[in-house]
């Protein structure tokens, strides 16, 4: 089985005359004065939208342990907290079927620019807050900011960068989360002693600074070429792929072939699609995409992750680390360990198969996990403090595997989805992660208050399965361009079998329609 998901996408990437001309390229990025000048303005602008989702989650770790918050707001605790935990991602559910819809219609910049606007009134909501609905509404409106901008940033990178640094810089993107909990880890850290009000309104305030960037600095980077081409801007999708993918050689053989693959498989897909969502149920191809957005979203969040990215305060109690100052000090820790290593991923992700990756990170957090309950169970029955640093130490360890994971995620969405529907992919993911985060937000601290350390054999259990699935079901994507991939998922593809034509013009232009007499494979030599 797994040979064969590796074999198939070795063909695909075999038969790519694309890829062919992308491997003859041996130059580094930053050599290249365009693409480097494109890679530092997606940093601000594009690449830490995730922060404000990783700041969210380490704010509320920060806070549960900050007297202040907890006297103004009547010490939340199991279900209350739950609640307030969950509606960021209660929010971010709510604005997912609207979601797609902007990304294709506006673009993928403008999705990135409305879903900043209203995390920023969130932000002004939430720091304002007088009690705890008003906490809640304001939460509901950060979360229901977050899809836009991380839907559109993630297929602007995927769209829009060299193919050779795409996967990367995806996987940095997801990474950001780390950037954002740091922050809001050390924000917390610094405010901790204060005796005001303004010792949990500071850290919330904070939370604004990602998508001040991004309105300052997503005018500074160009749109999707293959989004402009969906809307008929043939020329300034060219353009953006010649001054960005050749250092402005209008006759790069490369860049000739790409836009002419790009071209080809845009309209063919839009000719064959009304893009509605019931198409990603209709064929055997798109339902098995749909599995896996579901599975990828989903695994993200249930994989016991959540109880230390919103609880752990909660889990170091159940081993006796109960000062307060303590708790802080190990959760900024540990957001330090998980951005170093999520970061060492996200370049992995150059070199290592996709398969080898999910595998690798979910057999090791299952064998963490476990070990993570068993110590849990020894300090409990006998009070060894041995035994709760190995929980520490473990916690630590479990990270490290599921950071070879977390860069993934929209990088294997944004390669499993066609053009066509990589708007609603995205989003059907991230349905299932926030769905299942806030389930998890809502049952974890009742779950730790009620059987304690026992809650954890649940999600050994759910690991295991979660492996299994991803082994059989997940098939590989690494080597070939986004337009390729179509053959590892539909059986019959005239694009993948050559049966369409197309002409190339001097300036890139392609008619289908009336010209077809030059394929693809004949384009780097016209």
């Amino acid at each position: 089985m797994a040979l064969s998901k590796q074999t198939d996408v070795a063909k695909v990437a075999e038969h790519s005359t694309v890829k062919q001309l992308l491997d003859l390229d041996k130059t580094p990025w930053y050599k290249k004065k365009n693409l480097r000048t494109l890679y530092l303005s997606l940093v601000p602008a594009v690449l830490g939208v995730e922060m404000t989702s990783g700041y969210d989650g380490s704010i509320l770790n920060g806070l549960q342990a900050v007297d202040a918050f907890n006297s103004y707001f009547n010490n939340p605790q199991g279900a209350i907290l739950g609640v307030i935990t969950a509606a960021f991602s209660i929010g971010a559910v709510l604005a997912l079927p609207v979601v797609p819809y902007v990304n294709d219609r506006f673009g993928r910049k403008h999705s990135i620019t409305v879903g900043s606007a209203i995390i920023m009134v969130g932000v002004i909501l939430q720091t304002a807050s007088v009690n705890i609905a008003m906490f809640l509404v304001a939460r509901l409106l950060l979360g229901y900011g977050i899809p836009f901008c991380i839907s559109g940033a993630s297929q602007l990178i995927a769209e829009l960068c060299y193919p050779k640094e795409a996967g990367v810089l995806n996987g940095l993107f997801n990474e950001s989360w780390y950037a954002g909990a740091i922050i809001a880890a050390g924000v917390t850290l610094g405010t901790f002693s204060m005796q005001s009000n303004w010792a949990w309104r500071i850290p919330s305030l904070v939370q604004i600074a990602p998508s001040v960037l991004q309105l300052t600095f997503i005018w500074f980077i160009p749109e999707s070429p293959r989004w402009l081409i969906s809307k008929d801007r043939n020329e300034e999708a060219f353009d953006i792929l010649v001054k960005y993918h050749a250092e402005g050689d209008r006759e790069s053989a490369f860049v000739r072939a790409e836009f002419a693959e790009i071209q080809l498989r845009v309209r063919y897909e839009l000719e064959n699609s009304k893009r509605r969502w019931v198409e990603l149920v209709q064929t055997p191809g798109n339902r098995k995409r749909s599995l896996i957005a579901a599975c990828v979203g989903l695994f993200s969040q249930w994989s016991g992750n959540g109880l230390v990215s919103y609880f752990l305060a909660k889990v170091l109690i159940t081993v006796g680390i109960k000062d307060k100052r303590t708790q802080n000090q190990i959760n900024l820790a540990l957001t330090c360990w998980n951005l170093l290593t999520g970061v060492t991923s996200a370049f992995v992700t150059k070199i290592a198969p996709r398969r080898t990756q999910y595998l690798v990170a979910f057999i090791g957090m299952t064998a963490l996990f476990a070990c993570w309950t068993g110590a849990s169970a020894d300090y409990a029955q006998t009070g060894n403090h041995s035994a709760a640093a190995a929980v520490v130490a473990m916690i630590f360890i479990y990270y490290l595997f599921y950071t070879i994971m977390h860069p993934m995620t929209y990088i294997y969405i944004t390669e499993v989805f066609p053009f066509v529907h990589r708007a609603k992919g995205v989003a059907l993911t991230q349905t299932f992660s926030r769905a299942g985060s806030a389930f998890n937000q809502f049952v974890n601290p009742i779950g730790l208050q009620n059987i304690t350390w026992k809650f954890y054999i649940v999600y050994v259990v759910w690991l295991a399965i979660e492996t299994v699935i991803i082994y059989f079901l997940y098939p590989e994507t690494k080597g070939p361009m986004l337009e390729e991939l179509g053959e590892l998922f539909e059986k019959e593809d005239p694009l993948a079998k050559g049966e369409l034509d197309l002409d190339v013009g001097r300036h890139g232009s392609v008619d289908m329609a009336e010209k077809g007499t030059t394929t693809i494979h004949e384009v780097a030599g016209k």
